[in-house]
């Protein structure tokens, strides 16, 4: 038995051809068979081609393939393709195989759509999530109405233990970046100051900074990373698992039993957080002050007082409250968008972080203006 393939190529009527087999079909062969075969039926183009294998003596798996191949180029070439006289030595190789599954008639290409239908969809998909985020605003706003008209349907455990982890948790690193940011903030500032015998003054930049504007921003940068994506990746969870579900089937509001818990913990810890950084802070200026600028800690914690205001402390209070209200209401949100998946989780945890500090530095430009113009 030989181990070489040949074909003759025939003309039956017309564009109909029909392609004869001779030898053997195997892995040894079908390389050179498989060049030589469409280039006959490049040059042929054939509406109709009939493979012929009655001469065939044998075919293993890489012949099978091959012959899928053809008639995948045939069939996407909108012509037909078929087999005649295949023996019955061959036939079980054909089967095993799933000749017919593997010729399956190849799939266009996904056309990619033009820019105004991405315009389009990116639009309308815009909208509904701008609607699902109104329809959430006034679900919140009637949970929180709810609760001044019963304060015991808030759940206390849960309060309590996101507080602990909103707060407490938070405070070791808030801590230490503010710190370092203090100090960073009191080297670079002395290093002009000093030109001028004015050391003194860095008690002044730090304290006044920090507390009104750095401190606020900062905290909620943290918490934003920290909580804002644990309320997402939670209630994301819950969402593509149907507990969220299973609460409306029980007659259990998802907003109070979930939402109101994380944005009271927020509202309450995250203030209290940046009055925590801004003191650290400072303890950072006061490091470079004492070892660096040769300042007291009387005179630095004297000029720190004489700078800041009442004012000064309940603003940055004020902007702390804020910006947990934003990073806890929109990590809530993102959790009830999740649709399906892990990965949908994912991303719903991610927009959550992004959302947050875009919203923090939005909110923080309009207070900044609207201080200026108090």
């Amino acid at each position: 038995m030989s181990n070489e393939i040949s074909f003759t190529l025939t003309n039956t009527d017309n564009s109909c051809f029909t392609m004869a087999l001779q030898g053997i079909l195997n892995t040894q062969n079908t390389a050179a068979f498989i060049r030589k075969a469409e280039k006959e039926i490049a040059t042929r183009r054939p509406s109709t081609l009939t493979i012929d294998l009655s001469d065939i003596e044998a075919i293993d798996d890489y012949g099978i393939s091959t012959l899928a191949c053809i008639k995948q180029r045939i069939l996407a070439a909108g012509g037909e393709f078929k087999l005649a006289n295949i023996p019955d030595s061959i036939k079980e190789i054909f089967v095993i195989n799933s000749f017919d599954k593997l010729t399956a008639p190849l799939a266009a290409p996904a056309k990619t759509p033009d820019v105004f239908v991405q315009l389009g969809t990116a639009t309308l998909a815009t909208i509904k999530k701008s609607a699902f985020a109104l329809m959430f605003l006034g679900d919140t706003i009637v949970s929180i109405l709810r609760l001044f008209i019963s304060p015991r349907s808030l759940r206390i455990d849960d309060t309590i233990s996101n507080m602990r982890r909103v707060g407490v948790d938070a405070l070791p690193i808030v801590a230490l970046i503010s710190f370092l940011l203090g100090l960073i903030m009191a080297f670079m500032s002395s290093v002009q100051l000093k030109q001028f015998g004015a050391n003194i003054y860095v008690a002044s930049l730090v304290g006044l900074s920090m507390t009104r504007e750095l401190s606020p921003i900062m905290t909620a940068i943290i918490v934003a990373g920290r909580s804002a994506s644990a309320f997402a990746a939670e209630i994301g969870t819950m969402k593509i698992s149907e507990e969220i579900d299973a609460l409306f089937t029980m007659g259990i509001d998802p907003h109070q039993f979930l939402v109101l818990p994380r944005i009271i913990a927020s509202v309450l810890m995250v203030p209290l957080l940046t009055l925590f950084s801004a003191l650290f802070a400072i303890l950072g200026g006061l490091t470079v002050g004492i070892t660096m600028l040769g300042l007291t800690v009387d005179g630095y914690i004297t000029q720190t007082t004489h700078t800041l205001e009442l004012f000064d402390v309940f603003w940055g209070f004020f902007k702390g409250g804020i910006f947990a209200l934003f990073i806890s209401w929109i990590g809530c949100l993102k959790g009830f968008q999740v649709k399906e998946g892990a990965a949908d989780v994912g991303r719903a945890t991610t927009s959550a972080v992004v959302t947050s500090i875009f919203m923090i530095i939005v909110v923080d430009s309009v207070m900044v203006v609207i201080l200026r113009y108090w």
